[in-house]
Parts: structure tokens; sequence; C-alpha cells
């Protein structure tokens, strides 16, 4: 395998559902990784990734300790920290603190629930870093879960810090464009003409409903076809199928017009989701804020979120700044950059 020449930092993003990593240059990496299924197998993943860009010094940020292949966030974040210990190889290794400092592995195990999900902490002061008004907002949507930050002065402004109070206050919304459940997000939906119940069974997730409304690409080579509610690949014409089975219904009796209706109707849900949290976090800066900073590859959910709220805040695409593979590896960015010295 051929590998980047040795950098200086390299950063580590450990997810639940995906690993994502870069060294703040411009080098990024991004693979699912069902945490919750594999947790066995995340030294090696870790090694896999870290063979990839060679680095002096490792530093890292998570929110895979709330999986539920651990008995509490405590414990995960110790499991991941042993892991991280271990294919360290010597090198210095660093976790990302909610204090916004980067502290040492040990600190880290001293203080387990002040590096616990902390990678929005670090996203929020990369998204600041591109606003130039006093009245800001980060809106971060990636596969699981929506990070809505406020932002003052060109500094994150956040009411709360554990993922506990920041889903009470609006800032964290479990809602993504991949793994959200479709039954979670509506309870009936139209179909024929009729209102019609949905069947509250994993039978299709937020994946098929962007893949089919376009927004998501097709991956029909994906080696890894576990992240689909059925195992099947990630196509619109499969993605048909498992949005039909949430009518009980048959893919002959469910068209590629019924499946972009009832799409549309599940990203509408999913988008007052959005665009209620988004209200309620804006309270803090006193309304409508000047700029919003979208990020990640969620971000056709943001858009239709705002678009909701009738705002005419001007709207900063990290993908457009950063280039799709960066932007979606943004917290592991902003994490090296602020171990490398580059973000305050």
């Amino acid at each position: 395998m051929k590998t980047k020449q040795e950098v200086a930092v390299l950063a580590l993003d450990i997810g639940g559902a995906n690993i994502k990593a870069a060294d703040g240059e411009g080098w990024s990496w991004s693979e699912p990784f069902a945490l919750w299924r594999l947790h066995e197998r995340l030294q090696e993943v870790l090694h896999s990734v870290i063979v990839r860009c060679p680095s002096l010094r490792l530093v890292a940020t998570m929110t895979g300790e709330i999986a539920d292949c651990y008995p509490s966030r405590r414990v995960g974040v110790e499991c991941i920290i042993r892991a991280l210990r271990q294919v360290s190889s010597g090198r210095e290794l660093g976790i990302y603190h909610l204090g916004g400092t980067i502290c040492s592995a040990e600190v880290a195990q001293e203080q387990p629930l002040e590096v616990a999900a902390s990678n929005w902490h670090a996203m929020a002061r990369l998204a600041a870093f591109y606003t130039t008004q006093a009245s800001a907002m980060v809106v971060d949507i990636g596969s699981t879960t929506t990070d809505i930050v406020a932002i003052k002065d060109r500094l994150p402004f956040p009411q709360a810090y554990t993922d506990v109070d920041r889903m009470v206050c609006g800032e964290l919304v479990y809602t993504g464009v991949e793994r959200t459940p479709v039954a979670t997000t509506l309870q009936e939906a139209q179909w024929q003409g009729k209102l019609r119940p949905l069947a509250s069974e994993l039978y299709a997730t937020s994946l098929d409903v962007w893949l089919t409304l376009g927004m998501l690409k097709e991956r029909e080579q994906h080696v890894d076809t576990r992240e689909t509610a059925d195992g099947r690949p990630v196509t619109q014409n499969h993605a048909r199928m498992r949005l039909a089975r949430m009518f009980l219904a048959d893919t002959e009796d469910f068209s590629t017009k019924d499946a972009i209706e009832f799409a549309n109707q599940c990203a509408t849900a999913q988008s007052q989701q959005v665009a209620f949290a988004i209200q309620k976090v804006s309270s803090v800066l006193g309304g409508e804020p000047e700029e919003i900073v979208l990020s990640g590859h969620g971000e056709c959910l943001a858009r239709r979120a705002i678009s909701r709220l009738g705002w005419s805040s001007k709207l900063i695409s990290l993908r457009d700044i950063l280039g799709e593979s960066l932007a979606r590896a943004a917290p592991a960015h902003a994490v090296a950059m602020i171990a490398r010295g580059d973000l305050a």
C-alpha cells in the first residue's frame, strides 16, 4: 500500500459508525466502521488507517464511547483510549478535551467524561474560523446525528457540553442522512391517495430517503452492505425495495414515483425536526443569525431545514471551501489544525 510521507500530526475521529482521519494539511480518510458490532476489531481498523498517513504524533476525538457495546460511556472512553495506545507505537498520543485543549492519554483516562463526545466542539471551532459576522451558527449533519452550535464573535457559544444536556437544548438532534430509521421519522404517510400507517420495523433508513432523492451517491460495489437495513446494495433500486417494505408492499406495487413521493415526505419530516432545533438554538443569538456554516455530508438536509425557516442568513458551505472528502472528515481536520497550532 502506498502511504503518504510522514507528517507532524494525524488526527482521528472515532465514531460509532465511521472512523475519519486528517492531517490538517489537506489529506483525509473516511470509512464506515460499525463499532457497536465490531468493537473487538477497533485496534485493527485504527492501525489500517494510521499506516495510510505516518505521523510523528497522534491526536484523537471521539463519539463512539456511547455505542451500546460498552456498558457505560466511561468504559467506552477507556476502551477507545486503550486501542489508541496499542496502535500509537510509542508516538505521543493526545486526546481532544471539551475544555478546548489536547490532553494526554493519562489525563483523558482520569477525566473520561471530559473527552467523551467531543468532536462537535472542535468542529464548531473550525466553523467559527470561516465566519465573518458577530452572529453565526454551524449546522453539522452526518450519517447519524445533527450538531447545531451558536457562534458569537467568531467563537463557539454552546449552551451545553454533555450529550444529555445538548439534546435538551437542541444542540444535538438524533437524526442524520444515513442511519436514522424511517420508522422514527414518520408513523404514517401518503401512498396511492391514502394516509397509511408505517411498519415500526427497521425496514428502511434515511440512507434510502436521500439516495432516492439523488442527494447521496449509489455505492453498488461497496464491500460492506451492512450499512443498509436489509444488507443489500446502496442503490436506488434497492432503496425503493426497502421503502416499499415500510408499507408492507412489494416492489412491483411501488413505483419509482411512489418512492420519490414517500422519500419527500420523510425528508420533510426530518427537515421539520432540524428546523425546530435550529430555531431553538438561535434564541441565544437573539434570533436569525447573519451566517450559517454548513458541515457534513448531510448538507442537503440542512439546506431544506433552513429553507423552511425562511431565513436570509448567508450560507457558508465547508464542502465548497474544503472539498467533499475533507469536509466529511471536518472534525478530524479541525483537531489536527488545533494540534498543529493553526486553529484558535
